[in-house]
């Protein structure tokens, strides 16, 4: 539109369109008195030029590579190379698990992404009594350096970027691979990848915590430092937005909450002496893809033009890659059904291709079966191939940001922000992410969401086809993965063959300074890598910890 005439003439069309078609809607009614989004947001029947008339193209939307990022965080995005294909995968032993690694990346993946089990993921090793049945169970049992030398075993840490699913305990799993590296010959510089490490979407929405929020923000801020110095190409943190969504939240207080959690850290990390600019460009972030398709692309839109603005004006960040989101996508594990699964297939390929318009650097698309057992092996082909086809067939891939322009996904985007802007300075008015946590805030948000939408759906409000519409009769599935019992037993064995081995009272000095250094201000990552390579165990070392900080115990906040 090229000035206040055209837009008035517009405008006096629209008028009279609006005016014709509700006439005429007695005779031909829409399907549903209202339209509205996951996040509420009403959808309306037409967006023209109009939505857009008070915005300004360069400073909101910009172009790619350039402030604001609306746009994407690389001039070509993937006409220069595809997002990284990275699977989440990881289950039974170490031995198993590498085995799963080594066929996805001959099918052509192109990054690694571990799931621990959850002993693992809250620090007990697994002849603990608090891992009896959960050994392997949803994911990959690690109880020293031995199984992580197993794990990477003829798999290149210098030329396979890895990212790893641990929040507690990241420190300790980042120390083992750094050890694995060098006993590889390659160095701590040249490792590329990510360690989640976000422990303030644990205490609203997944649970895998370990410590309370104060320690756990120091040894947050501890890596980022240590990073910074040692491991420049590494991911110190990647804040997660998928759990948040996957506990229910609607796609505005995924990005909303999410980025109040970045604050947070960035925040911890500034306080503690690190200069914004130093570690802000390691900072990622993680971001779930779910069914809406239009809502979803317009949601990662928002969010790299509202951090961008926070960063550039909350922080004064002035390096251009500190203002960046650079983001993994993994698809919505939670819009899975048990009933038809193969329509699973058909879900996960429109959730993967609205994260490539949003601009992802890389995605995980979830296998078929994942709403009955884990995934099988030809689950997870069909999941990569999903990517493949996406990238080699679609023609999506071919220029920057296709949806640009849209109006109906530039109202969205403008609507995304406005709305996740006004979450965070609520956030802000309950003294930051922490405190709107402990506070019960987050979780009350998250709770009042997700009730909202399954409500939907058992009102037949919400369609989801196969579970509530389009049933048939099903045959009860057969020949599902599960993890043997099993595993637990050759673990443990293996575990104390490592204690037997190993140099005993070296391990006790060493966990003695690690207590030490817990006890003071000093980094903790340097007395953690030291007792990884004695080979001193996850739960040795998350003991000592606990016995300094203490445990997390979770409060009721859910009373209104």
């Amino acid at each position: 539109m090229s000035d206040s005439k055209d837009y008035k003439d517009l405008a006096d069309t629209f008028k009279a369109w609006s005016e014709d078609v509700e006439a005429k809607l007695g005779k031909r009614p829409e399907r549903k008195p209202e339209f509205v989004n996951t996040s509420g947001i009403r959808v309306k029947r037409l967006y023209t030029p109009l939505d857009r008339a008070d915005h300004d193209y360069i400073s909101e939307i910009g172009l790619p590579s350039q402030y604001p990022f609306t746009r994407g965080v690389q001039p070509t995005m993937y006409r220069g190379r595809y997002w990284t294909m990275r699977q989440y995968a990881g289950f039974a032993s170490a031995e198993e698990s590498n085995k799963r690694y080594r066929f996805l990346l001959d099918q052509g993946q192109t990054g690694l992404s571990v799931a621990f089990d959850l002993p693992t993921q809250i620090g007990y090793d697994s002849d603990h009594e608090m891992a009896i049945g959960e050994v392997g169970k949803v994911g990959v049992a690690i109880d020293s350096l031995a199984d992580m030398e197993i794990l990477f075993d003829q798999i290149p840490l210098d030329k396979v970027s890895t990212s790893m699913t641990i929040n507690s305990p990241a420190a300790v799993l980042l120390a083992m691979y750094i050890a694995v590296a060098e006993k590889q010959g390659a160095s701590a510089e040249q490792l590329r990848g990510t360690i989640q490490n976000d422990i303030l979407k644990e205490y609203s929405s997944r649970g895998t915590y370990i410590f309370p929020p104060q320690p756990s923000m120091r040894i947050i801020t501890d890596i980022l430092s240590y990073c910074s110095e040692n491991v420049p190409q590494w991911n110190s943190i990647s804040i997660s937005g998928y759990h948040i969504r996957e506990a229910g939240s609607t796609a505005v207080q995924e990005v909303a909450f999410t980025l109040a959690n970045g604050i947070a850290y960035v925040d911890a990390a500034i306080k503690a002496g690190l200069e914004v600019d130093k570690f802000g460009p390691r900072l990622s972030f993680f971001f779930n893809s779910h069914l809406d398709f239009f809502e979803e692309a317009a949601k990662f839109r928002a969010a790299r033009r509202l951090w961008a603005t926070i960063m550039k004006e909350r922080f004064g960040a002035k390096n251009p890659k500190s203002l960046m989101v650079r983001f993994h996508t993994q698809t919505a594990g939670c819009s899975l059904t048990a009933q038809q699964p193969q329509n699973n297939i058909v879900r996960v390929a429109f959730q993967a291709l609205s994260a490539v318009l949003g601009g992802t650097q890389s995605l995980h698309t979830n296998s078929w079966d994942e709403a009955l057992c884990l995934p099988s092996q030809e689950a997870v082909q069909i999941a990569l191939r999903t990517q493949q086809l996406i990238a080699f067939e679609t023609g999506a891939a071919d220029t920057v940001d296709p949806l640009a322009g849209s109006y109906y996904v530039e109202a969205l985007t403008d609507e995304i922000y406005e709305r996740a802007m006004k979450y965070i300075e609520k956030i802000d008015e309950l003294g930051g992410a922490v405190s709107a946590i402990e506070q019960g805030f987050v979780q009350r948000e998250i709770q009042d969401s997700a009730y909202t939408y399954q409500r939907e759906i058992e009102k037949n409000e919400r369609t989801v086809v196969g579970l509530n519409k389009f049933q048939i009769e099903e045959k009860k599935p057969s020949d599902l993965l599960r993890v043997d019992p099993a595993v637990r037993i050759s673990q443990i064995e293996n575990l104390q063959m490592v204690r037997a081995q190993r140099d005993g009272a070296r391990v006790e000095q060493l966990l003695a300074e690690l207590k030490q250094v817990a006890q003071t201000s000093e980094n903790l990552m340097p007395a953690i890598v030291g007792a990884v390579k004695a080979y001193a165990t996850l739960g040795e070392i998350c003991d000592v910890l606990r016995s300094v900080f203490g445990e997390y115990v979770q409060v009721n906040t859910l009373g209104r």
